[in-house]
């Protein structure tokens, strides 16, 4: 159980960074970079969780941690979003895996009330909050994702 309210916010962000994992896990690389919506015809769930590394990278490292790192979302329109050749469910998740070792540096040390690091716009608290929210919001979308992929359900 989380000892305080940073913990138990980051607690549930790493429930959902594992339930978005686990959405890729046996889907063959074609099934993930599927995009059945036609109303947002660049939505594959290879690009919900790049563009998720994409938010903790700017959100967690950058903003509040103050990371000298490039922003993975720079342009218009995102380009989070989009899949290169080389992208497979392997490479995607280990990049993914990858930026939440980068955003636990950046965090430590960090407390709810501390000013991000980057600007001092927003506070550690509110940050957290958002990629907690952003990333719940896009588990669902890999929900759906993997519904029209193969019928899976579930955590």
């Amino acid at each position: 159980m989380a000892a305080d309210e940073l913990r138990l916010q980051l607690d549930f962000l790493q429930f959902l960074r594992a339930t978005a994992v686990n959405k890729l896990a046996g889907l063959t690389a074609e099934q993930a970079a599927a995009t059945p919506l036609p109303s947002s015809p660049r939505m594959s769930a290879l690009g919900v969780v790049k563009h998720l590394t994409a938010v903790e990278r700017w959100w967690l490292c950058i903003e509040a941690g103050g990371a000298d790192l490039p922003s993975l979302w720079a342009g218009t329109p995102d380009p989070s979003w989009d899949l290169a050749e080389s992208d497979t469910p392997e490479s995607v998740v280990a990049a993914y895996r990858a930026e939440w070792g980068r955003a636990e540096k950046a965090l430590y040390r960090l407390g709810p009330d501390d000013r991000t690091r980057r600007r001092a716009e927003f506070t550690v608290r509110w940050v957290v909050a958002h990629v907690v929210q952003e990333t719940a919001r896009h588990v669902g979308h890999l929900d759906v994702l993997r519904e029209l992929a193969d019928g899976e359900v579930g955590e």
